[in-house]
Formats: C-alpha cells, structure tokens, sequence
C-alpha cells in the first residue's frame, strides 16, 4: 500500500527519468508501475497531465531529427543513446505524440528487428512505408529490407 502511495504523487517526469514505467488504459482507468521489480495498481493521475512537453520526449525528438534520410533506427537504439536503455516503450510513447511536428521524421523509428510497429499511428496504415520508400528504403511485409545495413546506430553516429 505505502508502494502505491508513493507512486500516486510521483510526477509523469520523474518516472521517465528515473526508468520508473508508467502503463495506462485499460479498465477502470487504472495504471501499472513498475519501480525495482515491484508492480502496484494506481488510479491513472498520470493520463490528464501532458507529456508531450516533457525533457525526455524534447530529447527524443532531437535525436530523430537527427536521423539521416534513407536511415533507420530503432525504439531501443533511442532510449539506450539517452541514457535510459529499457525505456524504448516511453520513446515509443513520443513518437506517438511526435505527430503534432511534422519536422519529426517519426517514420524513420521502428522496432528492433526492423518492422514497421508504429505505422498505424499515422494517417493511415501505409503512410510510414510510403514515407521510407520516398527515401529509397525497401519495405517488404512491413519489414525493412537490409535492415542491418540501414540502421542508424545514434550512440556510434553521434560520438564525441
């Protein structure tokens, strides 16, 4: 109980920097955090306040804008050049939100095998292929072909 109470007045912030997971939805309208291994079920505070202005969403956004044209790289590859290497759901999180920029070249995030994950958070379920294909990458069952030799590593790309 007291793990509950701690996580209720905890902000959305803090538990994305902290690598602390927030899950919302579901019935009820309840959450699941997750802190050291531990699980606790609290009513979602956290849904009604903004996220999309959060440091951690402003930093995603940089890296990505950062991303070549006719590159790809992934949910995880993001979170981990952050510092934050199991938060790829929370980057995952923001390129959903990304959608209100369309200086963020959120088509060119996917997941760690190279499949198109988020493609149905755009318009419409071919946008994101339409997308990479303009920029010369091959997508074949939505999947990026030669996906290894494409992706973007920003921790190796964006060394000192």
């Amino acid at each position: 109980m007291a793990n509950v109470l701690i996580n209720i007045f905890l902000s959305p912030r803090l538990l994305q920097r902290s690598g602390r997971v927030v899950e919302c939805g579901g019935l009820e309208n309840r959450c699941t955090a997750r802190y050291r291994g531990f699980e606790s079920l609290l009513l979602c505070l956290y849904s009604t306040l903004s996220t999309v202005n959060s440091d951690f969403f402003k930093d995603v956004y940089l890296v990505v804008r950062l991303i070549p044209k006719g590159r790809v790289t992934s949910y995880g590859a993001i979170a981990k050049y952050l510092g934050t290497a199991k938060s790829a759901r929370v980057v995952g999180w923001a390129m959903n939100n990304s959608h209100f920029d369309k200086s963020i070249p959120a088509h060119r995030v996917v997941n760690r095998n190279g499949l198109l994950t988020g493609k149905h958070h755009f318009e419409n379920n071919n946008t994101m292929e339409n997308l990479l294909n303009k920029e010369g990458v091959k997508v074949i069952d939505n999947r990026i072909k030669n996906f290894k030799k494409l992706f973007w590593e920003p921790i190796n790309e964006l060394s000192l």
